[in-house]
């Protein structure tokens, strides 16, 4: 009797998953377009990877690339994409694995996204300006080495994430467990935690709808796969990013929250002496000053590049 209704709870555990996970996809619902602008895809390995582009056809071009995170998608940039756009050719993308991009069940790798950063940004622009966010500021100096970028714009990067667990990734990427346990880390509460703790300097700053758009994002079906990779270390590149940046031949700016906490500003002022890079603090800010203050970001921008000025 005790081995049934042990039998029988689990059981039913897994079936109570199973309807709870549905629901939730259910509730989220198809993920809109955040940004002003056209909406195009872009083929690669076999994914269709939706992008955004807004600005003169002719003006200085920009593309930016968003940071890794449970909800990560281009709205990270929704504060600061129509005020680039009067002064550039404005690109921003939902790199594979994130936002309205195909999010297929890969074990997704520094190579890959660096790969892609250098894909993409060489066919849907000429020799253009690249943003990058956080751990993706990594990818983009992997990418700049063998691309032609006109300059890099890192914001905050990193080149550490978490110690390697492939069981973590194993576990994320079983179908009933893992899409449970991911749907918890990714809850609202869990989103607006990481928000208040590492992205914003004022929580009141935090817009809900961010948080509502980064907790769809989570829920879209394969939504836990890039995540998984990213939690288990496997996003972890193989490189030290003081010396790859030092090695570039292409003018570097990087930009800092004053009150960064999970890269500190000592990072970033270590990063920009060993490499020779400008380095641009914004205050009261942390790890998303671009969505904090966006007027104040697009004012340095607009003194730190000056062909947007010509």
């Amino acid at each position: 009797m005790k081995l049934r209704t042990v039998l029988g709870a689990a059981v039913g555990a897994a079936g109570a998953a199973v309807v709870g996970n549905r629901l939730l996809e259910t509730r989220a619902g198809a993920l809109d377009n955040p940004l002003p602008g056209v909406e195009r895809t872009y083929r690669w390995r076999g994914m269709d990877v939706s992008y955004t582009v807004a600005g003169e056809p002719d003006a200085p071009e920009i593309v930016l690339f968003h940071g890794i995170h449970a909800g990560a998608s281009s709205h990270e940039f929704a504060p600061t994409f129509a005020e680039l756009a009067e002064d550039y050719r404005v690109i921003a993308v939902d790199l594979p694995g994130f936002g309205r991009s195909d999010r297929p069940p890969l074990v997704y790798s520094t190579g890959l996204y660096a790969e892609f950063v250098r894909d993409f940004a060489g066919d849907v622009a000429d020799e253009p300006i690249v943003l990058a966010s956080s751990l993706t500021g990594a990818f983009a100096v992997d990418a700049a080495g063998d691309a032609e970028f006109e300059r890099l714009v890192l914001v905050c990067p990193t080149g550490e994430t978490s110690q390697y667990r492939p069981w973590l990734r194993t576990l994320l990427r079983t179908p009933v467990l893992g899409t449970a346990l991911f749907n918890a880390l990714a809850s609202k509460p869990s989103i607006r935690y990481f928000y208040d703790r590492d992205g914003y300097y004022d929580p009141a700053r935090i817009d809900e709808e961010e948080v509502e758009y980064a907790w769809r994002s989570a829920h879209q079906p394969g939504a836990r796969f890039a995540p998984a990779s990213f939690a288990s270390g496997t996003l972890e590149p193989d490189f030290d990013l003081q010396t790859e940046l030092a090695a570039l031949e292409i003018p570097v700016t990087l930009v800092w929250g004053r009150d960064a906490r999970l890269v500190p500003l000592r990072e970033g002022r270590e990063l920009a002496e060993a490499a020779d890079c400008d380095l641009v603090v914004v205050d009261y800010a942390t790890q998303l000053p671009h969505a904090e203050h966006p007027e104040k970001f697009v004012e340095y921008l607009r003194a730190e590049l000056p062909r947007a000025e010509e």
